[in-house]
């Protein structure tokens, strides 16, 4: 392995470290963290730790000061939106109010993506609803929960980009991880709710149909599910 990619490793190393620290609460808004001390708990030069900082940077989550150090921002100022940010979060112990909080933005936003992917999609992409549909309900039964969210998330990914509004195309990584998190975290029954399943291939076919007043009323159905699911398993 290259330097490069040794030092590319390592920040990732600490990233995956302080990241969840940080937006778990093991930092509090306000912490200082300084660099040197840094280099000396993960054992790595201070070129490492500025790297993984600035990717911390990006995400709103710390700001760096001269003759200060690095000071964790407030919560209202964290780029909640981005995936990795939701990733931590949803592997912290807030996971139950993040997931909520996640799910009811997908409830607002996606009916009304589905309603204009039923103007908006291409054949192509009502083909592809068609086949991630059908592909949820072949991996729907027998604790296939990692195949089936392979094809769950593929489906969102398509209606939020066939809705040809380039803010909810960009929603399909907050999605993505938000489904990962319900999955990966046992935040689920052992198969998927059969009634959900069904929905998702109605909204293929209210898609293909070109029936959008159908896909937005199918789809917060969808959403409606997914909020019942919460209180049932996370309340």
């Amino acid at each position: 392995m290259t330097t490069e990619g040794r030092g590319q490793g390592l920040h990732e190393k600490v990233l995956e470290s302080l990241g969840p620290a940080i937006t778990g609460g093991g930092y509090p808004p306000g912490s200082v963290l300084r660099t040197d001390e840094l280099a000396q708990r993960f054992e790595v030069s201070r070129t490492v730790i500025r790297e993984a900082v600035r990717v911390l940077e990006s995400m709103h989550l710390v700001e760096s000061r001269r003759r200060v150090g690095v000071t964790v921002r407030p919560t209202e100022a964290w780029n909640v939106y981005d995936p990795q940010v939701i990733r931590w979060r949803l592997a912290g112990a807030d996971r139950a109010r993040q997931l909520r909080s996640l799910t009811v933005l997908r409830s607002a936003v996606e009916p009304v993506a589905a309603g204009l992917a039923a103007h908006h999609a291409t054949p192509a992409q009502c083909a592809e609803l068609t086949e991630q549909a059908l592909g949820m309900v072949a991996t729907s039964r027998g604790h296939q929960l990692e195949a089936y969210l392979v094809h769950d998330v593929a489906f969102h990914r398509v209606v939020l980009q066939a809705s040809g509004n380039e803010m909810f195309a960009r929603l399909g990584d907050v999605v993505a991880e938000v489904l990962t998190g319900r999955t990966r975290h046992r935040v689920m029954f052992d198969d998927p709710d059969p009634a959900a399943v069904t929905l998702h291939v109605q909204v293929a076919e209210a898609v293909r149909e070109r029936d959008a007043a159908r896909a937005e009323m199918l789809t917060r159905e969808i959403a409606v599910g997914a909020l019942h699911e919460l209180d049932v398993l996370v309340p």
